[in-house]
């Protein structure tokens, strides 16, 4: 088997194992943010903030080890525009409540039958391609070029480096830092520790992202017919999927697009066997405005941010890449923006 049809046979996998875990154990940035701010279920953010843990803990450790080249991804670049990251981040954290999830969540719910997320689905995949080359494109490269910097440290390693540290020490030290605070973080809620669903969620979709970076960055390591290399994200992959529904004939299938196959069939087929597939549709006219709206702003927003509450949140953090933390943050203040204060999302109800 050719490296690339592995490649892409492996992002089946993962997306199927995705899927899967995404439908039993609700796991969801946005959900998880939402029962943080209202006091209630604090489990879900305690399992993403595990997924965290273990995806920096693995993925630093093939980095470390030599299998893995992290500055071949788009997230360790020399030059980037930490507004435009930050803005995008605000975007598509906000979107995420007005649609009620993020792309890789409605992937996984449109496997259950809620055909909500299929508009979704398909409105965050125009824009996001309206974003990358269409429309929207050339506004966000003007944005890009005129507020882009260089670094000489564009990770939390390589800013230790600038202290004289060694590279393996400085690598060693930023990753133990932030997998121990996030450990720590997330093991100190009572209920969580008595959630053994809940942190196999985290365990397994942190060894996920690892798994993306081996597959790509080492078994597609191929000197003739290398393959970028890349993990778990899904804004520009749907936009991909979508794309290559409709022009197979003329495009190769990659990383990305089996991924999104793989969640929406592990999704599917795990709710099929469990009894949970149960046909959903939306309650009024303005509430597919609304989820909409949101999927727009997510597929722009993504675009901007490189990544979405997955594949900057886990994937790009899981490299220790400063322009991801900037991202993250976005994401969090427009997800805590649309849940609280003057611009809270109101409930349908209120609407």
């Amino acid at each position: 088997m050719e490296s690339t049809q592995l490649v892409v046979l492996a992002g089946l996998v993962i997306g199927l194992i995705y899927g899967a875990v995404g439908l039993l154990s609700g796991f969801c940035l946005m959900s998880s943010m939402r029962g943080l701010l209202a006091g209630g279920d604090g489990r879900l953010v305690r399992s993403y903030a595990l997924a965290i843990a273990v995806a920096i803990a693995a993925s630093q450790l093939l980095a470390g080890g030599g299998a893995v080249d992290l500055g071949k991804s788009i997230y360790l670049q020399q030059s980037f525009s930490a507004p435009v990251l930050f803005l995008g981040g605000l975007l598509f954290g906000y979107g995420m409540v007005l649609s009620n999830g993020c792309g890789s969540r409605a992937l996984v719910l449109l496997g259950r039958g809620n055909l909500r997320s299929f508009v979704v689905v398909i409105v965050l995949a125009i824009a996001a391609q309206m974003t990358l080359k269409g429309l929207v494109a050339p506004a966000r490269i003007a944005l890009v070029q005129a507020s882009q910097t260089s670094v000489g440290a564009n990770s939390l390693p390589s800013v230790l480096a600038t202290l004289g540290l060694a590279e393996a020490l400085s690598r060693a030290i930023a990753a133990a830092v932030i997998v121990v605070a996030l450990i720590l973080f997330a093991f100190a809620h009572p209920t969580f520790r008595r959630s053994p669903g809940q942190i196999a969620a985290g365990v397994i979709v942190g060894v996920l992202v690892a798994g993306g970076w081996f597959v790509t960055g080492y078994l597609g390591a191929d000197d003739f017919n290398p393959v970028p290399v890349t993990s778990l994200t899904f804004v520009a992959p749907i936009a991909d999927a979508l794309q290559y529904a409709m022009l197979s004939t003329g495009l190769t299938l990659n990383f990305g697009v089996a991924t999104v196959a793989g969640v929406f069939a592990g999704s599917l087929v795990t709710a099929l066997a469990t009894g949970r597939f149960k046909l959903e549709g939306y309650s009024s006219p303005r509430h597919m405005l609304r989820s909409a709206g949101g999927a727009a702003l997510m597929g722009i927003g993504g675009v901007m941010a490189f990544g979405c509450s997955i594949g900057q949140g886990l994937t790009g953090v899981s490299t220790l890449a400063l322009g991801s933390f900037v991202a993250l943050a976005g994401i969090l203040l427009g997800t805590t923006a649309g849940l609280r204060g003057v611009l809270r999302v109101q409930p349908l109800a209120m609407a």
